[in-house]
């Protein structure tokens, strides 16, 4: 496959911060899920999070959208703590959109039936909500479906339609949870093209974790290993491979990008 590095900002020039959190903690029980963990992404940033099975990276973004409260600890969008506004508000004030690991779509609507049930909820404007649809159909290639149920189309199609879902309400700050996951590499690819897209032709900020470690530091400004509850090392993905807290956490003294 060839390096969509060639596709990407390889630099950003906006350092300011859209999303904070600071000194993060959270349990279920007795397990302790994150650690005073302390987490930036900034504004038009592609971040990507790696880690063990288990290690929070999926809670991190249930903590963000506003379906976990943490213990302690704050969640900070745009200089406003968040921790007390409901999902919907993240969604609609904050501009938080959400693609879950596994479904995130209506199994027995179609691919336009889908796109027309979030658009209603978050488009007042009639006209406007057609024309939302229309285009985010077009830009996912997703025309020849466009009337079929979500549950007969391909896994790289469904994967476009809840990432075409999540940009409905025109978010600032996306989502993705593993979504190179069961997927060929062809498709891989077109995913890693529409994230890089999203950055520099929309200027969104994108979190993603996956556990296809190379695909995921193909298409991500930075990322961050997360260990025990907590950042153990962040950095560019040429730097995070060469780091030895990152090696012993996560990669192994072997791994290389290509």
């Amino acid at each position: 496959m060839s390096n969509i590095k060639k596709f990407r900002i390889k630099s950003f020039k906006d350092k300011s911060v859209i999303l904070k959190l600071e000194k993060i903690s959270l349990k279920y029980g007795r397990k302790i899920i994150l650690d005073n963990l302390d987490l930036q992404l900034n504004n038009g940033q592609i971040l990507g999070l790696l880690g063990p099975n288990g290690v929070g990276k999926s809670t991190i973004f249930n903590l963000i959208c506003g379906l976990v409260s943490p213990d302690f600890g704050s969640i900070i969008i745009n200089n406003e703590t968040v921790n007390k506004y409901p999902i919907y508000q993240r969604t609609l004030k904050f501009q938080i959109g959400m693609c879950p690991q596994i479904g995130g779509f209506f199994h027995d609507l179609t691919v336009y039936e889908n796109l027309k049930a979030i658009a209603e909820i978050t488009i007042e404007n009639l006209s406007y909500r057609e024309e939302k649809i229309n285009s985010l159909i077009s830009k996912f290639e997703l025309d020849p479906i466009r009337d079929i149920k979500a549950e007969f189309i391909s896994g790289g199609q469904k994967k476009k339609l809840v990432i075409a879902l999540a940009l409905i309400s025109d978010p600032k700050i996306l989502l993705l949870d593993e979504p190179f996951a069961a997927l060929d590499v062809m498709t891989i690819k077109t995913l890693q093209e529409i994230i890089v897209d999203l950055q520099s032709n929309n200027n969104i900020s994108v979190i993603l974790c996956d556990h296809q470690a190379r695909d995921l530091l193909a298409c991500v400004d930075t990322a961050a290993i997360i260990h025990n509850g907590k950042v153990v090392a962040q950095g560019t993905p040429n730097n995070l491979i060469q780091n030895i807290d990152a090696r012993k956490a996560y990669f192994g003294e072997s791994f290389k990008i290509s």
